[in-house]
């Protein structure tokens, strides 16, 4: 992997995890020794950013990370629906073709399940772990994309996700949300393992309404009350 690829990748997931939070400085120096690379690629990686959204330039601060809004949050969730709900369906009609894909997926719902009641596959729901939770939510994404197998899908979708994915943070480390949203993962995952690109869509539909209305509910507040790890 290109030098700029792995400062890419590295800045990119500490922005999104909130290691790097609204506002953090990307000195070059800073960020070169920290990352062992040298400041070219850095440079690469931080035009990267830039273009995907998630830093900007700012007078007299040079590359920043971008702040949080929840403006035109309901733009990028009209087409995230119209793109998660394509991927689902195509991963769907892939996992009819492919016991293999069957087998992935059917893993995957009960790992979810199993997370969603605190990860005992027989015990009373309760709050999962946040980090269990994302990860699997990252890893049915990945599988769903892989299986779609449209490239350009899975561009758009990776970065209607970077944008989502810290505003989606305010909200779903509410426990009660964490563990509804891992009861609609599996249920998506689910769908996929059933073959069924009509249920798989509409799975989705159903986990990206109620993601939609808890961002609204929870981060608005949390932002208006100027919550530490956001900048104005």
């Amino acid at each position: 992997m290109r030098a700029s690829d792995r400062a890419y990748n590295a800045l990119r997931e500490d922005i999104l995890a909130w290691r790097l939070p609204p506002g953090a400085a990307l000195g070059e120096v800073e960020q070169s020794e920290r990352l062992g690379v040298s400041r070219t690629p850095l440079r690469e990686a931080l035009a990267r950013l830039v273009s995907d959204g998630l830093a900007l330039q700012h007078r007299g601060r040079g590359t920043v990370v971008a702040p949080v809004s929840l403006e035109n949050l309901e733009d990028l969730f009209e087409m995230r629906r119209a793109l998660e709900s394509t991927a689902a369906s195509a991963a769907a009609r892939a996992v009819a073709a492919s016991p293999e894909l069957r087998v992935a997926f059917e893993d995957l719902a009960a790992r979810l399940t199993g997370t969603a009641r605190g990860g005992e596959p027989h015990a009373e729901a309760g709050a999962p772990s946040s980090s269990t939770t994302y990860a699997l939510a990252a890893e049915l994404e990945a599988a769903t994309d892989s299986a779609a197998g449209n490239v350009y899908l899975s561009q758009g979708l990776r970065q209607l996700r970077g944008h989502l994915a810290r505003v989606r943070r305010l909200a779903h480390d509410d426990p009660e949300r964490l563990r509804d949203a891992a009861h609609e993962h599996a249920t998506i995952a689910s769908a996929i393992a059933s073959g069924d690109p009509v249920m798989a869509a509409s799975a989705t539909h159903v986990h990206l309404f109620n993601s939609f209305n808890s961002i609204t509910s929870h981060a608005a507040g949390r932002l208006r009350a100027g919550d530490e790890r956001t900048s104005a």
